[in-house]
């Protein structure tokens, strides 16, 4: 439950359009709900702005399916990072949608007018699966995103020839392998906040991502943000914290 539900809940028990038993019923599985093998956080929207999110990776499928099943009929809605084909077969929801190349499943993403302004630019093509986590992702919580993709410091023309897409931004996440290089160049050409990830992508001496990791960690442009490797997500939850505070 989110601030906008609590409000428009406790309108209705002082106009008498609901009994306070009814309101009850509704908050009952405030601040969680024990299913057995998850306490589901209903309240963390309300108290974090950013609602509860299931990380399917190193859980059972049956486990997964449980948790979104009960979230989506507490909340209608519900958010799945790292899922596959198979999960969402099982979940047989009709609300819900599967994005394979970021391995996103969601369901009842805000309607209305989108906040702000995040802007996702890639390295590589490669680096698009990330990105995509972060851009569907921040998109869900309910912000404006546009994408720049295959954008890296081997064509800077192609980067340079995009800067109006900045100007429109409130939040820039920038997505990089290899050497990670792409956020330090973002960076000396923008004033806006800019959340750095590194990805994975790489020869060997990438080492899973390791050095990409280090170089946006030492970037000698000041005020960016580095996420953990491969975690768009992360990196959309603080940019939509971001465009809330702006």
């Amino acid at each position: 439950m989110d601030g906008a539900k609590l409000k428009s809940l406790l309108r209705k028990v002082g106009s008498g359009k609901l009994s306070p038993e009814e309101a009850l019923k509704e908050l009952k599985h405030l601040p969680y709900e024990d299913i057995e093998i998850a306490k589901i956080d209903h309240h963390r929207a309300l108290r974090q702005g950013i609602p509860e999110v299931i990380f399917a990776r190193g859980k059972r499928n049956e486990d997964v399916v449980s948790i979104a099943r009960a979230m989506f009929k507490k909340t209608g809605r519900f958010l799945i990072t790292k899922a596959s084909k198979q999960i969402f077969d099982a979940l047989s929801i009709k609300a819900a949608s599967f994005h394979p190349h970021s391995g996103i499943i969601m369901a009842g993403p805000k309607t209305g007018p989108k906040k702000g302004g995040v802007l996702v630019i890639t390295a590589g093509t490669a680096d698009i699966p990330v990105a995509e986590e972060a851009a569907l992702t921040a998109a869900y919580l309910g912000n404006r995103v546009d994408t720049l993709y295959d954008a890296g410091v081997a064509g800077l023309h192609r980067l340079l020839g995009s800067k109006n897409s900045f100007e429109k931004a409130k939040v820039i996440i920038v997505v990089a392998g290899m050497e990670g290089a792409l956020p330090s160049v973002v960076g000396g050409i923008t004033d806006k906040p800019i959340i750095a990830v590194p990805t994975s992508i790489g020869y060997g001496t990438g080492t899973g991502g390791f050095s990409a990791l280090f170089a946006m960690l030492n970037s000698c442009v000041p005020g960016i943000a580095v996420m953990n490797i491969d975690n768009g997500f992360g990196a959309a939850c603080l940019a939509h914290k971001i465009n809330t505070l702006r």
